[in-house]
C-alpha cells in the first residue's frame, strides 16, 4: 500500500476523499466506491499503487486517439477498481476490483524503462478508471516527461478539478468517454454526475491537454437526436469544431446483456447530424466501419490519414497541413 495523495483527516478516524466528486467519507478498515482507496487507521493509502493488473502494448488508435501521434505505439497500463459502477461495463472484472490479477510489482521508473524497451512513444493509462490510481500514474507521468515519453489517459473524466489541476500538467493527451448527456441517465447508470464530468474537461483543456471525445451510444437510453445534438453544441462551444469525436457502439455485457446492440445505421445517422452541426472530425467505433475511420481534410476533402481497423496505413499531413495549405487538428510524431 501507498499513502495516497486529495484526501483530509475527518472525526473519528475517518476520511474524505477528494479525488473524485463522489468525496467519498471513508471509516477505518473501510475502502470507497472504487474499492482500491482504503482508510488504515485514519490515513488513506492506494492498494494498487505499483501493481498493474493489465500491461500491453497497443496501437494509440486503439485507445481510441486518432489525432494524437497517429500510427504510434503506446505502452498500455491498468489496475483494478473504478470510481463509477456503469451497468454495462465492458472491463467489469477490473472495474470491480479483482485483486488477483494484480500482477508482480512494478515501480514508475520500471514501466518508463518497459516503455522505452517496447519502441513506445507513450504511456497510456487505461483498461480501468486511471482516476483512481491516481498517485501511481502521477509518479509515472513526470518520470515519462523527463524522458521523452509521452502521457496518455483514457477516462471516464470523474474527477475533481483539484485532481486535474495536480495531474493533467503532466498529460498530453485523453480521451474522455461522455457516457450520457442527461443527469439522470448519468446517476441511474453509472453512479456519476454529468456537469462534474463536463466541469473536470474544461479544466483539462486549461492544462493544454489534446482532447478526444468518446460517446458510448446505448439504443433506447441515449441515441435521440434531440440529446445528441445537445451534446455535439457543447462540443463545438466548449471544445472547438475540430475536436475528435468518437461514435461507439454498446455490445451487451455486465448488468446489461439482455440490452439491444447497436446497428452501424444508428451510428451513421449521428454521425451525419454531428457533420451537419459542423464537427470536422467524427469517427465510428466497435463497429466494422472502413467508411468513417479515416481522416479527411474539412476543407478540400483530400483523405489525409487512412486506417485499417487500428492500423494507419496512410498518413500524408505534413507540417501539420494538408496539402491544399489548412492547418489540420493533429499532432505527429515527425
Amino acid at each position: 500500500m501507498e499513502i495516497g495523495k486529495w484526501w483530509v483527516e475527518k472525526k473519528e478516524q475517518k476520511v474524505r476523499c477528494d479525488l473524485c466528486p463522489h468525496h467519498c467519507s471513508i471509516s477505518p478498515g473501510k475502502s470507497g466506491i472504487c474499492n482500491v482507496r482504503k482508510n488504515k487507521d485514519g490515513h488513506l493509502y492506494s492498494l494498487v499503487y505499483g501493481h498493474p493488473a493489465a500491461l500491453n502494448v497497443d496501437p494509440i488508435e486503439k485507445k481510441p486517439l486518432y489525432h494524437f501521434y497517429p500510427g504510434s505505439r503506446a505502452l498500455s497500463i491498468g489496475t483494478v477498481g473504478c470510481n463509477l459502477t456503469c451497468k454495462f461495463c465492458q472491463n467489469w472484472q477490473l472495474a470491480r476490483g479483482e485483486f488477483h490479477k494484480q500482477r508482480q510489482a512494478m515501480s514508475p521508473q520500471e514501466i518508463v524503462n518497459l516503455a522505452h524497451q517496447k519502441n513506445c512513444d507513450s504511456i497510456a493509462f487505461t483498461y480501468n478508471e486511471p482516476t483512481i490510481f491516481g498517485e501511481y500514474l502521477l509518479d509515472i507521468s513526470k518520470i515519462a516527461h523527463n524522458q521523452d515519453i509521452k502521457t496518455v489517459m483514457v477516462t471516464n473524466g470523474f474527477i475533481t478539478e483539484q485532481a486535474v489541476d495536480d495531474i493533467y500538467p503532466y498529460i498530453d493527451a485523453a480521451n474522455v468517454d461522455i457516457k450520457f448527456f442527461t443527469d439522470k441517465l448519468y446517476r441511474e447508470y453509472t453512479g456519476g454526475r454529468l456537469q462534474a464530468i463536463l466541469d473536470a474537461i474544461l479544466a483539462m483543456q486549461k492544462h493544454g491537454t489534446f482532447l478526444e471525445i468518446t460517446n458510448l451510444i446505448i439504443p433506447e437510453l441515449n441515441d435521440s437526436p434531440k440529446e445528441f445534438k445537445e451534446f455535439v453544441n457543447w462540443i463545438k462551444d466548449n471544445l472547438g469544431d475540430e475536436t475528435p469525436l468518437h461514435l461507439s457502439a454498446f455490445h451487451p455485457a455486465y448488468k446489461m446483456k439482455d440490452h439491444l446492440s447497436t446497428s452501424k445505421s444508428q451510428l451513421d445517422n449521428l454521425y451525419e447530424i454531428a457533420k451537419d452541426l459542423g464537427l470536422k472530425y467524427i469517427y465510428e467505433g466497435n463497429v466494422r466501419s472502413d467508411d468513417h475511420n479515416n481522416t479527411y481534410c474539412p476543407a478540400c476533402g483530400n483523405l489525409l490519414i487512412e486506417r485499417s481497423y487500428f492500423s494507419v496505413t496512410k498518413n500524408d499531413i505534413k507540417e501539420g497541413r494538408c496539402e491544399c495549405g489548412i492547418d489540420i487538428n493533429v499532432i505527429d510524431q515527425h
